[in-house]
This record gives C-alpha cells, structure tokens and sequence, in this order.
C-alpha cells in the first residue's frame, strides 16, 4: 500500500526513515550518568537522538536501522512504550517491550566496545525536535572514545559475541536450525515481530 493510499485509509503515512549515523569503538565508562549526561549533551547541541549500545549484542548496522525506522514509526503512530526516542529504539533493537530488560542492550561502566548511534527525528510526527546535525553528532561522539573509532556498517559485527546475543534474544539450537538463515537474520525477525506483539 501506498503512502498516499495508507492516508486516503485514514491511516497516517509511515515518517521517513531517519538518517543514522553509527560510530562503532571502545569507550571508557568510569561513570555511566556522566557518559550518559555527555550523550544528552551531544543530543542537545546537534538535535540527534543520540543512544549507546553494547557492541557484544548488536548483530549487524542493519538491526539498529531497522530498530530506528520502527521506533519513528511507532512514534508517529501514537504507539511508542518510551517517551524517549533514543529508549524506543533501544526496546526495538533488543526487541522487548519491557524498558528495564531492554537497558541491558545498553553500555554499562568500564573500558568496552560500543556502537553509539545518532539519528535524526525531525521529520518524525510526534516528536518535537528541529532537524538533527547527524555528521556532527557523529564527530562529537568520536570525541567520546578512548581509542579510535570507526564508521559501524557491513553485514555482521565482527565484534558480536554470539553465545550472549543468543542468550540475550532466547534463541536456541532448534530455532536456528529451523531457518534458512543466520544469528543475526533471526535478531532482526525479533525486531520486526515487536509490531506484532503491541
């Protein structure tokens, strides 16, 4: 369907997709409010909804994109669980309804590696925020790391552990062995199902 056909239904057309910017490296987290508090800030001077994520956990770019077009959509919608956008894409990405089980998803305290994500949801309906400086806030959080950082994109993370992406999804040997596909393919089916279980 159509975005003009889905409005003449009466339904909302589906937002744009945000423009993402994905900085995978290793950040030193002595304090985990003040990272947070530098991310916030970052957010506040570039209009980017700015969130971190543990890099063990993130299959590939294209789980955090789909989880970032499916939160603004769901935003848009008037269905978001979070207030936040950065927290809804964060449920997406870890494909849970529950914000504290999804917190797991992201960064804790200590010297690790990280993907932090930048997008802009200025088009997005509901969300009131001015058009997003995605480049810069990209820059800034290179500016966060303690060593060098790179642009996160491929088809997998070569940083994923996955026997704790496994345990952090549920995905047993059965479930694997019944697809067609990857780890990282059925991660992504559990962002997508997450419409399906509102």
């Amino acid at each position: 369907m159509t975005d003009s056909a889905v409005e003449a239904a009466g339904e909302p057309a589906a937002p744009p997709d945000p423009a993402v910017g994905l900085v995978a490296g290793t950040f030193a987290v002595p304090d985990l409010d003040a990272f947070l508090a530098d991310l916030d800030e970052i957010a506040a001077k570039t209009g980017a909804v700015v969130q971190a994520f543990d890099a063990d956990r993130v299959v590939s770019p294209a789980h955090l994109r789909a989880a970032t077009r499916l939160a603004a959509r769901s935003i848009a919608r008037g269905e978001a669980v979070a207030r936040d956008p950065g927290v809804e894409i964060l449920l997406y990405a870890a494909g849970r309804r529950q914000i504290d089980r999804a917190l797991d998803l992201g960064v804790s305290e200590g010297e690790r590696a990280a993907i932090v994500l930048a997008a802009d949801f200025g088009d997005v309906p509901g969300v009131d925020r001015p058009p997003a400086d995605v480049d810069e806030a990209v820059e800034r959080i290179r500016g966060l790391a303690a060593e060098g950082t790179s642009e996160f994109g491929g088809s997998r993370n070569p940083a994923l552990d996955e026997d704790r992406v496994r345990e952090f999804y549920g995905v047993t040997d059965r479930e694997l062995a019944a697809t067609t596909g990857d780890l990282t393919d059925v991660v992504r089916e559990r962002v997508a199902l997450l419409d399906v279980e509102k």
